[in-house]
């Protein structure tokens, strides 16, 4: 029976155990196979390689071996979203300043014209927020509908993110292709926690 198992595990190729170890979160797993020949920038069924898989769930050991082992930190899935992409929205910081580390690209946009930062500002994530600021994306850098990263932030009552992009610069004048500035926003949203950090209305 072992034997059989045995028999069995060799007839599985060293990319398809790798997508395998990196399902179960298998670090050591992931370790061997890419020592058996696996590609490290295999993808699974929906187009993810081991590294964004990695970075979408925040496991960090299993990110530093991949990287370490020569993974694109630019390769995207079918819908265009990157490893520092999936970190940033996760909230990922050690990922993130990995990934940053090795280059991975600050502007690039998903299908949805999405980016780390509008993630990040999104979903609060005040210290991957810093960090993207840091390896120089501009505080007040427009995105898809004009939208900045306060509006984000903003409209998803983050008000951590609010407080540090104000910080930083961010200028709360400034106005989406509505003409909607990120207090007009926050009222529309019912985001009451940012509204006093953000002025009165004009």
């Amino acid at each position: 029976m072992l034997c059989a198992q045995a028999r069995a595990d060799d007839d599985i190729s060293p990319n398809a155990r790798l997508l395998a170890a990196v399902r179960a979160g298998d670090t050591a797993g992931v370790s061997a196979t890419l020592q058996q020949g696996a590609a490290v920038d295999t993808r699974n069924r929906i187009g993810d390689t081991p590294l964004l898989s990695a970075s979408k769930r925040g496991l960090t050991e299993m990110a530093r071996t991949l990287l370490e082992h020569g993974a694109n930190v630019n390769q995207a899935n079918v819908q265009g979203v990157t490893p520092l992409m999936a970190a940033a929205f996760g909230g990922h910081e050690e990922i993130v300043a990995m990934l940053l580390a090795r280059h991975a690209e600050l502007a690039a946009t998903d299908r949805v014209d999405k980016t780390a930062m509008v993630y990040a500002a999104g979903q609060g994530h005040a210290g991957v927020v810093r960090q993207l600021l840091e390896a120089g994306v501009d505080v007040n850098t427009t995105y898809g509908n004009g939208l900045t990263a306060l509006m984000w932030a903003a409209g998803y009552d983050q008000a951590d993110a609010v407080r540090l992009l104000l910080a930083k610069g961010a200028r709360p004048e400034l106005r989406d292709n509505r003409g909607k500035t990120a207090r007009d926003i926050a009222e529309q949203a019912g985001a009451a926690n940012v509204l006093g950090l953000l002025g009165t209305p004009r």
